[in-house]
């Protein structure tokens, strides 16, 4: 068998405790609570959200990448596990395990994290998925669009130094996967923002024009700028009837993500990822979030994992806040 949906063990959730009743002093640690995999299905509410590890790197080794990303899920968690829990009573995380990949079966698991992001959205959770490397978000899809059905037009945003659409013809990879699915799904469109000019090549900004792919380049991406790019990502999702938010962290500046499988000298600043990041979780549009390509094993001093962690947050918290603003009107 090459895919496993696993639990996560006790050991990973493990942090500081301040206090074991006061709900004002908790942390990741003591609100998480395990999915039962096997279990009836439950119906969740609307502030609820779940985590899914997908435990592969076959697309990075295909894709010619470094190693070492299938070990992000349960490192990212240790991390969010002493962060302080900031929401109010009656908001819900959950771990729903991890989705594995051995055997080099990427296909295979992806087609088993779709259905697993399929079933959380079917309970009315938003999933938080950890990857991996970047061909988690072609698994992710699968799950959108199972959910979503046919017909309904899905945008994909992409935070991301790389249009990863390089030719499938041969084999799906981490540097494939926009291109396969706007080859293959007409009701889907792509916005990437923080494209490395150096980092694709022109047949890539070639093929990225073809597909009607938007995208803005890293080069124009300051905090002083932030106020047209919210408008263009407002303008996007206006467009669409769902989106889907994935952040592949080789976009961040390698003096802040180090740990990456392919690191980016001319990256974005931490602070502007978390700011794309708050604006298009906080979308009603907006189903679910995944991060990609933190690599513990090229990691300095968990610097980039933690980054990972926090950035997780963000999208948490984002999605919590928007979800109890909506249950208020």
């Amino acid at each position: 068998m090459g895919t496993l949906r696993n639990h996560v063990g006790a050991d990973v959730w493990i942090g500081r405790t301040d206090h074991t009743e006061r709900r004002s002093s908790f942390r990741y640690h003591q609100i998480v609570e395990p999915m039962e995999l096997h279990a009836p299905r439950e119906t969740f509410s609307t502030n609820t959200c779940a985590i899914i590890g997908f435990e592969c790197e076959e697309g990075v080794r295909r894709n010619q990448g470094r190693l070492g990303a299938a070990n992000a899920p349960n490192a990212i968690r240790q991390a969010l596990a002493s962060i302080p829990w900031r929401e109010a009573e009656g908001h819900r995380l959950i771990d729903a395990g991890n989705v594995s990949c051995s055997n080099d079966k990427l296909e295979e698991a992806q087609e088993a994290l779709g259905n697993a992001v399929s079933d959380l959205l079917s309970n009315s959770t938003t999933p938080i998925i950890l990857g991996g490397g970047h061909e988690t978000l072609y698994g992710h899809y699968l799950g959108v669009r199972k959910h979503i059905g046919p017909d309904a037009s899905l945008g994909i945003i992409n935070i991301d130094a790389h249009f990863d659409m390089r030719p499938y013809d041969t084999q799906p990879s981490s540097g494939t996967m926009f291109r396969q699915i706007l080859e293959q799904d007409s009701n889907s469109s792509y916005f990437v923002l923080g494209i490395q000019r150096f980092g694709n090549t022109q047949e890539l900004f070639d093929i990225a024009d073809e597909l009607g792919t938007r995208y803005i380049l890293e080069e124009e991406m300051h905090a002083e700028q932030m106020d047209d790019i919210v408008s263009s990502l407002h303008a996007f999702i206006a467009e669409q009837d769902y989106v889907m938010l994935t952040l592949c962290t080789d976009v961040i500046n390698a003096a802040f993500a180090p740990g990456v499988s392919a690191s980016s000298p001319f990256g974005l600043t931490p602070m502007v990822v978390r700011d794309l990041i708050r604006t298009v979780a906080a979308h009603k549009k907006t189903l679910s979030f995944d991060i990609c390509e933190v690599n513990p094993t090229l990691d300095e001093n968990g610097r980039t994992v933690k980054l990972g962690a926090y950035l997780t947050n963000e999208a948490i918290m984002a999605f919590m806040r928007r979800n109890m603003d909506d249950a208020g009107t």
